[in-house]
């Protein structure tokens, strides 16, 4: 929905319902879109946030009637989709997913072609006053970055997609953002690593005259259309895990000139102290099909691992005073669940900061692991529970 002046569109993702194949997730919208929209009471449009996997991306480039049935049924409904969530290429519901959700990664052409169909698609789905937004992986699984090539690589292949959107805007007059996700165990997890990809190969002379050469633009049109085409998904969830201090995180990225297209209001499981007698609770969300990156901070500084398990071995093996986050995404109007605390305080104070200044125009709640929380935490069906998450935000941002 548009918020008030320029606090931007706001939204949550589909992501949360089943989506891997177009059949899914039009069903989906269809069923639980409009619900959440009148659950909310909104009087105008609702923005969508939309999912598109590979295996949609196919159906929809192929068929302009699914295309055109598609915006036949948004402009029935009151909906307007904005964004795009096109980070999961293949499988994300009911089966597990771990380190294959960053798959294809950026160095393939699979993620190159399949990102531009997304663009070409949103031409079709969109308002035409609507600059929509592509949510894409953050470049590679960190693991997988072997050397200096690799990183060359996919470097080119987002100058490639860039210069699709700057010559797609030229033919249609539509704006079409790419959005990076920074996320924990990838190349871009960090705030400072996000920064320091942009200034060193987006933002630098040699990333400029990269896309000019790939675009076949001048260089004073290149410089322009990098940051007009090519930001970030700050999702507040992810940089919490890494017990970064968000408004500072935000702070840095508005000052190195990087565009926030998408602001994420997510929160992470979060546990003030740890302890022995806890552990058995906290590996009931071991059992989940996705990662669960999880960050143990100690007098020793802070040490990183892959999935929740792993971290409550280590920490049961030296039981030493330790604070823990884990990338386990928990509704954002909780300020605890069951016995432990959540992030919810950084989705305030990025909130705050919107408020006070807008920082994107596209805002989104992605609590994706509704079908995995153990089922004495949930409270109502997922369409009480989106609607409670917008509705918090919405009060955030009125305060």
């Amino acid at each position: 929905m548009k918020l008030s002046g320029t606090l931007g569109h706001l939204t949550y993702s589909t992501l949360v319902h089943a989506g891997d194949n177009w059949d899914q997730m039009r069903a989906s919208v269809e069923e639980f879109v409009p619900k959440v929209k009148r659950r909310l009471g909104v009087e105008g449009k609702f923005g969508v946030s939309l999912r598109i996997s590979g295996d949609s991306q196919k159906t929809l480039s192929e068929s302009a009637q699914a295309r055109s049935d598609l915006k036949k049924f948004l402009d029935g409904e009151g909906l307007y989709v904005f964004t795009i969530n096109a980070f999961p290429y293949g499988p994300f519901k009911g089966q597990r997913v771990m380190e294959r959700v960053y798959e294809p990664d950026w160095t393939t052409n699979q993620r190159v072609e399949y990102t531009k169909s997304i663009a070409d698609i949103l031409v079709d789905i969109t308002d035409a006053d609507t600059s929509p937004s592509i949510q894409t992986a953050p470049l590679a699984f960190a693991p997988n970055v072997s050397d200096e090539n690799y990183i060359a690589r996919f470097t080119t292949s987002v100058f490639e997609v860039l210069a699709h959107l700057y010559h797609l805007e030229a033919r249609t007059g539509r704006r079409v953002k790419l959005s990076i996700e920074p996320e924990p165990a990838c190349y871009l997890e960090t705030t400072d690593e996000t920064v320091a990809f942009f200034k060193e190969r987006m933002h630098a002379p040699a990333g400029v005259a990269e896309l000019a050469k790939i675009a076949q633009i001048p260089l004073s049109e290149a410089e322009g259309a990098i940051k007009r085409y090519l930001g970030i998904v700050f999702d507040i969830g992810h940089q919490s895990v890494g017990f970064e201090d968000i408004p500072q995180s935000l702070e840095k990225l508005v000052n190195a000139g990087i565009p926030i297209f998408k602001l994420q209001e997510a929160a992470a499981l979060w546990v003030e102290s740890l302890s022995l007698d806890i552990i058995p609770e906290l590996r009931r969300f071991t059992d989940t099909i996705y990662l669960s990156q999880t960050s143990l901070k100690t007098a020793e500084g802070i040490v990183k691992y892959l999935n929740l398990g792993e971290a409550l071995d280590a920490y049961e093996a030296n039981p030493v005073p330790t604070e823990m986050r884990t990338h386990f995404h928990v509704p954002v109007f909780l300020e605890e669940i069951g016995p432990f605390k959540t992030t919810r305080f950084a989705v305030q104070q990025a909130l705050a900061m919107h408020r006070k200044q807008p920082l994107s125009d596209h805002l989104e709640i992605e609590t994706y692991t509704w079908d995995v929380l153990p089922a004495e935490l949930k409270t109502g069906d997922i369409v009480d529970y989106v609607s409670r998450e917008l509705e918090f935000v919405m009060k955030e941002l009125q305060s």
